[in-house]
């Protein structure tokens, strides 16, 4: 019936069973034989035929309306179905932001590990910019990054949640006491950044131009290492995200970040090609917006 309906859909556009008949390769009494057909499975006529000219019933045209539709989400059904059938190593290849201190991800990757345990999900860690650069030239497939440029129509921007920014810093230094603090007050203390060799001098730029951190920076590879460097009083560290601290005890402070009498904010997205978007994809960015929901 789909094919019947095609053929139906064909005449209406091209208001020609000619015209019709050439678009979808057969011959015209086969096209007109092919909707009479549809029509008496129907139980109702579609077309009203006047010599050689015909019209749409009432029926017709309510028929023709809803039959683009559910055309459409049959071809789609279609394509993610096989899809599905003939990736025999599906993968899903996600970025995600090697700074980042929430829980809300880690909890959207066991679920679906639980759901498809048979694709291969790879995770690729990197700075804003390196996750930028890895979706732009098509090494991921999505991307957990935070916001720092305007949204793109070609992409799917979708923000996850918006954060509040704090810093992270050893219990031991006097600024421990403060109840917040802000951009000013931090300048004669050394930043801590978590990010790669090759793009520390990218985030430096980052939290001392639009940030507004004017002091010496530290880096560290990971979250563990900066944590280290804040305990041993080596300096402050913003802390991505709104997840909570690792046990270190009484060790570490975190102070509400202001500046300008405000407390920083800053959006956290997934991001992915329109022209990429998938049955995995889709998927995955639905059960992250349950987990930070």
């Amino acid at each position: 019936m789909i094919r019947q309906i095609k053929y139906f859909q064909s005449v209406v556009r091209n208001n020609s069973f000619s015209e019709a008949a050439e678009e979808c390769h057969i011959s015209q009494s086969a096209i007109s034989q092919q909707i009479q057909a549809l029509e008496r499975e129907l139980g109702f006529l579609l077309l009203e035929r006047k010599k050689r000219k015909f019209s749409l019933t009432k029926a017709g045209e309510y028929f023709y309306k809803r039959s683009l539709v559910l055309v459409a989400d049959y071809e789609q059904l279609c394509r993610e179905s096989a899809q599905m059938a003939s990736d025999e190593n599906a993968a899903l290849r996600i970025g995600y932001l090697r700074s980042y201190n929430g829980s809300g991800f880690y909890q959207a990757l066991e679920e679906f590990a639980q759901k498809y345990p048979d694709v291969s999900v790879q995770i690729e860690h990197g700075n804003h910019e390196e996750l930028y650069q890895l979706l732009i030239s098509g090494r991921i497939d999505m991307a957990f990054n935070d916001q720092r440029r305007k949204f793109f129509d070609t992409y799917v921007n979708l923000i996850l949640e918006t954060t509040h920014s704090s810093i992270e810093i050893s219990s031991r230094s006097p600024y421990a006491k403060f109840t917040e603090i802000t951009t000013q007050e931090l300048k004669n203390i050394p930043c801590i950044l978590v990010t790669s060799k090759a793009q520390q001098e990218t985030e430096r730029e980052y939290y001392h131009d639009v940030v507004g951190f004017e002091g010496e920076f530290l880096y560290a590879e990971n979250l563990e290492a900066a944590r280290l460097l804040v305990i041993g009083g080596k300096g402050f560290m913003p802390v991505e995200g709104s997840g909570q601290m690792m046990n270190f005890g009484t060790s570490i402070t975190r102070i509400p970040l202001l500046r300008d009498g405000v407390q920083i904010t800053r959006n956290y997205c997934v991001f992915w090609k329109k022209d990429n978007s998938g049955y995995y994809i889709e998927e995955f960015a639905d059960i992250l917006k349950s987990k930070f929901a």
